[in-house]
């Protein structure tokens, strides 16, 4: 009953922050210990049974929990694989591989502690666990949060849609991942204008060092290209990431439409990938733009690396916090030795 008390408190927290901004990364950690704590009060009920089927399934249950990380090891390597060979080797493309390799090391770390039975090793042992633990728990969470959050809808009424560019091919033209963007953001422009709003579209990418033109301007002849309006976009050129194309956006916004004092400024809507809805939302919301992402359809085998990608951005922006977490994971088990 106490872990239930504890996921009901959590979910109610959980819920009470999508209300008042479903862009905080704080609400896929409440929703994580709220899963958790709730799988945990579904054990001990399960094990407080007489039940034959009941305790069946919490031995399926603990089978799974126990194999899940090993098969989930084996499936990153797998789509690491997958990645490399159509992707090429690169730092996204390489994620997964590396994840599934560290995940069967500290498995590998575990049978060795068992075997060799040194005080010391499983003391390092224990550490390692518990760190993995700790960024596997988030990264769960924030995958879970994430998959949710690019699925929720969007606003009825925004001034803008902004578009994040992404990489081009052969210096200047739309790869699937930006078209998919694209299409996304001109379905969401067409949606809004639908109902009666009049908004623009932004399309924000600056020129990289490998390109002919600017993401910007690649985003641009894409769409006019296939009939949209020019007289509708907007072309922001100069940003190099995710937080200029944010933060460029957003001055172009302000310009145009300042904010009346006490009044919000103008409402956007920020299309991107689904994989990096979640983290966009999480800028926009450090930035203070007023407005929430929609993610568009990615390939099924990058999706894996990407994500990945998108939670490491995000654990490091909150690099303080984890450093402090992960210090107290290796330090008071070496301090309750010291005492004992």
């Amino acid at each position: 009953m106490f872990a239930l008390g504890l996921a009901m408190a959590a979910f109610v927290v959980f819920v009470a922050g999508v209300a008042h901004d479903r862009r905080s990364f704080s609400n896929a950690v409440f929703l994580g210990l709220a899963l958790a704590l709730g799988a945990l009060d579904g054990a001990e009920r399960l094990a407080g049974t007489h039940d034959r089927a009941a305790h069946l399934l919490l031995l399926a249950l603990v089978l799974l929990a126990v194999a899940g990380p090993f098969f989930a090891a084996l499936y990153l390597v797998g789509n690491g694989v997958t990645m490399v060979r159509k992707e090429g080797v690169r730092p996204t493309p390489l994620l997964p591989l590396l994840a599934g390799l560290a995940i069967l090391a500290v498995i590998a770390l575990e049978v060795a502690a068992d075997r060799v039975g040194s005080p010391r090793l499983s003391q390092v042992t224990m550490v390692t666990v518990r760190l993995a633990g700790y960024v596997s728990f988030l990264c769960v969470s924030y995958v879970i949060y994430a998959l949710i959050y690019s699925k929720l809808p969007v606003a009825r009424r925004a001034d803008y849609v902004v578009v994040l560019g992404a990489g081009l091919l052969d210096g200047g033209q739309v790869p699937r991942l930006l078209a998919s963007r694209l299409e996304r953001g001109r379905a969401v422009y067409e949606k809004l204008a639908s109902r009666g709003a009049d908004p623009l579209l932004i399309v924000s990418g600056g020129k990289g060092g490998d390109e002919q033109v600017s993401e910007a301007a690649a985003m641009a002849r894409y769409l006019t290209e296939r009939g949209f309006p020019a007289g509708r976009l907007i072309l922001e050129d100069r940003s190099a990431s995710t937080e200029e194309n944010l933060l460029f956006s957003k001055a172009i916004m302000d310009q145009q439409r300042p904010p009346a004092p006490g009044q919000p400024a103008a409402r956007c809507v920020i299309v991107t990938s689904g994989f990096h809805a979640f983290r966009a939302a999480i800028i926009a919301r450090r930035l203070g733009i007023n407005g929430q992402a929609t993610g568009a359809r990615t390939a099924g085998y990058y999706w894996p690396g990407a994500m990945l990608r998108e939670f490491a951005a995000v654990l490091y922006s909150y690099k303080l916090v984890n450093a402090g977490v992960c210090a107290l994971i290796v330090v008071l088990p070496l301090a309750y030795d010291v005492v004992r």
